[in-house]
């Protein structure tokens, strides 16, 4: 049964929205970034044409006449040809790839703000475990995406079917044409069914910023309590939040080191980290009753060791626990393996040292 205040159901408060922002925790539709990013790109192909056009009839022109001298016939000259056609295509695209990453940015910011967040690109366990990925991969978010991109594809090939079907009999009177002009013609065709297209994925992007926006404020939701502690923490001077701050991590760290001595093993890394894991077949999976880093981790050890608690030395399973698992917390699931191999090793020993008594 739900304790009283225990349900998220009250909107977040500035506070709480500025710590999620600061971890990254922001409502951002990527259909906005991507739908922004192709008008530009398109309306920036549609000004620059005429000069593209131009630089791509120089860049040949110059090609054929340097490719027929005698002396672009060595390696030295063709390699020449290559770099001078392929400077000469980058100055041509480079106005058009300024305009799409500029695009890019103002969409990014126009949602978000300026703010970057650090945090939000660090590398942990979670992160890299494949397991974890997959289920990422194929969980309800996924097919919520999958479904919009099936959606846009359907939309767009049915808005570029039309388009292309009713100009169908446009294609007979450019018999006769010069080529020039075919390319006019076409390429007049295609910027029209372009921007038909783009602008049913703005609407797609409205829908889907909308969504974006509610499904980030439900996440932050708050209980009665987190709001009541927050108001009243806010209500106290400077100071006195400090000393209660540092007295309530002080208790909490006194609690953690009393849970010590009902610890299974305490898996550490010499010096640095240390951390102590309980499974007494009442949860699922072990649960993190202490964890501690340089002195927090040797008191953590001088209490196991006084108490008969087994200590383990695995560097790389205590850095990834004591960064990706907070204390009274289950394990997840990429730790299940190395875990219960540090388990069967010291209930395995216990039953030996039992044997021997």
């Amino acid at each position: 049964m739900a304790q009283p205040g225990g349900e998220r159901t009250e909107k977040a408060t500035p506070k709480r929205r500025d710590k999620l922002r600061k971890e990254g925790r922001v409502a951002k539709s990527m259909e906005v970034n991507s739908t922004t990013v192709l008008l530009v790109t398109l309306a920036a192909l549609v000004l620059d044409a005429p000069r593209l056009l131009a630089s791509s009839e120089q860049i040949v022109h110059d090609g054929l006449a340097r490719a027929g001298s005698t002396g672009s016939a060595s390696s030295g000259g063709l390699g020449g040809l290559l770099m001078s056609s392929l400077s000469s295509f980058a100055w041509a695209v480079a106005p058009v790839a300024i305009a799409a990453a500029g695009a890019g940015i103002v969409a990014n910011v126009s949602q978000v703000g300026a703010h970057w967040s650090s945090k939000a690109l660090k590398p942990t366990m979670q992160k890299l475990n494949i397991m974890a990925g997959l289920k990422r991969m194929f969980g309800p978010n996924q097919l919520i995406e999958l479904s919009k991109s099936i959606a846009k594809v359907a939309i767009v090939g049915a808005i570029a079917g039309t388009a292309i079907w009713s100009r169908m009999s446009s294609f007979g009177t450019m018999v006769g044409l010069s080529p020039g002009q075919i390319l006019l013609e076409v390429s007049g065709m295609v910027s029209s069914i372009a921007f038909q297209i783009v602008a049913a994925l703005f609407v797609i992007a409205a829908i889907d910023f909308v969504w974006q926006r509610r499904r980030h404020n439900k996440s932050l939701k708050m209980t009665k309590d987190e709001v009541k502690r927050e108001a009243r923490e806010a209500d106290l001077p400077p100071e006195l939040r400090g000393q209660i701050r540092r007295k309530l991590t002080e208790a909490a760290r006194k609690r953690m080191l009393a849970d010590v001595p009902s610890a299974d093993v305490v898996v550490v890394n010499p010096t640095h980290y240390a951390v102590a894991l309980r499974y007494d077949g009442t949860t699922p999976a072990p649960e993190v009753v202490a964890k501690g880093r340089d002195h927090l981790a040797l008191t953590i050890r001088r209490i196991a060791e006084e108490n008969g608690v087994t200590i383990v030395h695995e560097p790389p399973l205590a850095r990834s626990l004591y960064r990706d698992v907070e204390i009274g917390s289950m394990i997840p699931e990429q730790f299940f393996h190395a875990v219960a191999e540090v388990l069967a090793f010291v209930f395995r020993t216990a039953g030996r040292r039992r044997r021997v008594a």
